[in-house]
């Protein structure tokens, strides 16, 4: 068995990769590419859903969104009590599989259930099935890998979900014109058809040549009730402090979506140009994903933990979302075309994505397997639209007391400050915390 580096000895003083690594590294790569591509692929049909129907209403969408995930999250809470990973994590990914071929017939014929209808449910879908599977997929690697591991090894895994991204909206762009819109749902399937593969090989990697497989029921069914995932996120400290930081890092996010929504259902007039911008606010922003994890969280991460990594998304966050705070017109074309409100945006979801993410999930690998398969879930799926969904009612009350773009601006730049000093308390608490004693969950 190799031997672990110590505690705080910097794991980039050795090669990034060790030699039995590589086949799970590589196998981790191509799930978490097949997974961020299926999404991207049906991702631009909701993001012109949204532009034409306006930003205030999202809190119906959200608040539909948050109803399904409270409901799913506590089946997979479980699930994972009574079956072991190897069974339920493919299931989830086979459960979202036959959803994308019910979809088929109802894309070919829209009038089947109505298109604002068929809309409506596919937006909620959608917003659900990105949660899951790639909340699923951090979980799987959080227990596949150990702490010196996850620091290693997670900024790289992270660039296959960013070139996935990029090629989702390339594949659909390229395919749309030839195959229709119906026929992506079945490529999207695909591509989860594959991450499933991946995850019955890592499996078995996992059980043979895992660091983790000599831990006492590894694989075994976690017990436990199927509300407990719920409950760690109010009564154990760390997942409490974890949600916090989600919910901060979602009101960044969920603001910019939104302003970035008005601009673009007031500023071009039609679903084609909503589209082609929805897709190169996309692009650009996950090519700044694929740079950063590339560069500075790669070189970051290991060496310093994951408070810093928080620290610097939150503090570029800030000054991106200055622009915006301070633009005479923040809808006017700043740089390359794009307004201050789009440039906030891909900066702080590329980093948010290229840096907090992959720090974030790392310190869930110090946890006890209940909080990585219950709270971790709860926390990435339900809590996170909860947060969708309070803030974008939020935002429309504070429409009606006069807020405008600048004002909502300034709201986020608050919530990264607040981010920040989360992020960076809690990183210190759980890197002073050996792996063994880390925080116990309440089940």
């Amino acid at each position: 068995m190799p031997q672990a580096h110590e505690e705080g000895v910097p794991a980039a003083t050795g090669a990034r990769v060790r030699g039995g690594e590589w086949p799970a590294v590589a196998l981790s790569f191509a799930y978490f590419f097949c997974v961020l591509a299926a999404y991207y692929v049906i991702r631009p049909l909701r993001e012109q859903l949204v532009a034409a129907v306006g930003s205030t209403q999202l809190p119906w969408f959200y608040g539909a969104t948050f109803i399904a995930t409270l409901i799913l999250t506590p089946v997979f809470a479980w699930l994972i009590a009574r079956y072991s990973r190897r069974i339920v994590v493919p299931l989830v990914y086979l459960f979202f599989i036959g959803c994308l071929f019910a979809f088929v017939p109802l894309f070919a014929d829209p009038a089947l259930i109505g298109p604002r209808a068929l809309g409506t449910v596919f937006f909620v879908w959608v917003s659900v099935f990105n949660l899951f599977v790639v909340s699923v997929f951090w979980i799987f690697m959080s227990d596949i890998w150990n702490v010196e591991q996850a620091k290693r090894l997670f900024p790289i895994i992270a660039v296959a979900g960013t070139a996935g991204a990029l090629s989702g909206p390339t594949l659909t762009a390229t395919l749309v014109n030839i195959i229709g819109v119906a026929p992506l749902l079945l490529v999207s399937a695909s591509l989860l058809g594959l991450a499933v593969v991946c995850i019955v090989l890592l499996g078995r990697w996992a059980r043979t040549h895992g660091e983790r497989r000599f831990e006492a029921a590894q694989e075994a069914p976690i017990g436990g009730g199927m509300l407990d995932g719920l409950k760690q996120v109010f009564t154990d400290p760390f997942m409490r402090n974890m949600a916090i930081l989600l919910l901060l890092a979602d009101g960044i996010g969920t603001v910019n979506y939104a302003l970035v929504a008005d601009y673009s259902g007031t500023a071009l007039t039609d679903a084609v140009s909503r589209t082609a911008f929805a897709a190169r606010v996309d692009q650009v922003a996950n090519l700044l994903t694929a740079i950063t994890q590339l560069t500075l969280t790669r070189w970051l991460l290991p060496r310093r933990g994951p408070g810093p990594v928080i620290l610097v998304w939150a503090v570029v966050s800030m000054l991106a979302l200055s622009l915006v705070v301070f633009s005479p017109d923040p809808h006017a074309p700043m740089a390359f075309g794009l307004p201050a409100v789009a440039l906030a945006l891909i900066v702080s979801r590329g980093l948010a994505y290229g840096m907090a993410e992959p720090a974030r999930h790392s310190l869930y690998a110090r946890v006890p397997r209940n909080v990585r398969y219950k709270g971790q879930n709860a926390v990435d799926t339900a809590v996170w639209r909860f947060g969708d969904t309070a803030i974008a009612l939020g935002m429309n009350a504070l429409r009606t007391l006069g807020v405008t773009t600048g004002g909502f601006a300034s709201i986020s730049a608050l919530a990264a400050l607040s981010a920040a000093t989360i992020g960076w308390r809690m990183s210190r608490r759980v890197e002073a915390t050996p792996a063994a004693e880390a925080q116990p969950a309440t089940s």
